[in-house]
């Protein structure tokens, strides 16, 4: 991100300041970041002109500064220089390994024994099903990511504006370097790839993101169970702990009916 390019953003801007990286010679610089709150409002018209200005906005969800979770979103937090490029995976490759990983049997876990670990992915237990098929996309999208900020920033209102060069909202990841997953896997450009997939196939909009969650808007989701099922199994791939440690009942079967005709995935790893 570059001074040159904010001047791209005909919005005007809030008080912020350039985020470099403090990995490499000197650095890069991978975020400008608002000094306070941002409303969904500034969120939608940046979003609104990223064909034009090629600059993507992030809700980065920053909590209270009192809390333990808070995220100083500085120098030293983020890792583009760590990160591999999202165009190097492929996202079918990507899902099919992680939930090999994730489904093995471990008869050694503590945990979950190996009927109560096939449980969870009833039906499919061990057995990968294969990509969900997209949808075409008959829905404003840019109105449902609008909506999902609006309601993003009422939840968490101390939230911030990040803005960075990239040609998408799953590419953004990648360039300024979050590392949310980085307890599954250092490398974000894996997670950006499917992400980007996600786009294609279901009309999703990067909206926000935390120290440990990504928030999606989501223009075609699943409206029947079979097609939820394989839904959950990508997300299962992708996040397990969305249904390990998500709320009772932790199965696929039970996370596949919150899909349906959801317009927002959300994600989080421990």
């Amino acid at each position: 991100m570059t001074p040159e390019l904010l001047s791209n953003i005909a919005v005007p801007l809030p008080p912020g300041r350039l985020i470099t990286s403090d990995e490499g010679d000197g650095g890069v610089q991978a975020l400008w970041l608002s000094d306070g709150a941002a409303s969904a409002e500034l969120w939608k018209r940046i979003r609104d002109e990223h064909p034009r200005s090629g600059v993507w906005p992030l809700l980065l969800d920053s909590r209270d500064p009192e809390d333990s979770d808070f995220r100083p979103w500085g120098a030293g937090e983020l890792f583009p220089e760590q990160m591999s490029s999202p165009g190097d995976h492929y996202p079918a490759d990507l899902l099919a390994k992680w939930w090999a990983t994730y489904t093995a049997v471990d008869e050694d876990d503590d945990m979950l024994s190996p009927d109560k670990r096939l449980a969870i992915t009833a039906p499919f237990g061990q057995t990968w099903p294969g990509l969900a098929p997209g949808r075409e996309d008959t829905v404003d999208r840019s109105r449902l990511a609008a909506e999902y900020a609006e309601h993003f920033a009422l939840r968490r209102p101390q939230s911030r504006l990040g803005l960075d060069a990239a040609p998408s909202g799953a590419e953004a990841l990648t360039l300024v370097g979050w590392d949310g997953p980085a307890n599954w896997d250092n490398d974000t450009a894996t997670f950006s790839a499917v992400v980007t997939d996600w786009e294609r196939r279901f009309g999703a909009c990067v909206v926000a993101v935390g120290s440990d969650t990504l928030h999606l808007s989501i223009a075609t989701p699943p409206t029947s169970r079979e097609d939820a099922l394989h839904i959950a199994a990508e997300h299962f791939a992708f996040c397990p702990d969305n249904i390990w440690q998500g709320p009772r009942p932790q199965t696929l079967a039970a996370y596949a009916e919150r899909l349906i005709d959801t317009h927002c995935w959300e994600f989080w790893w421990d």
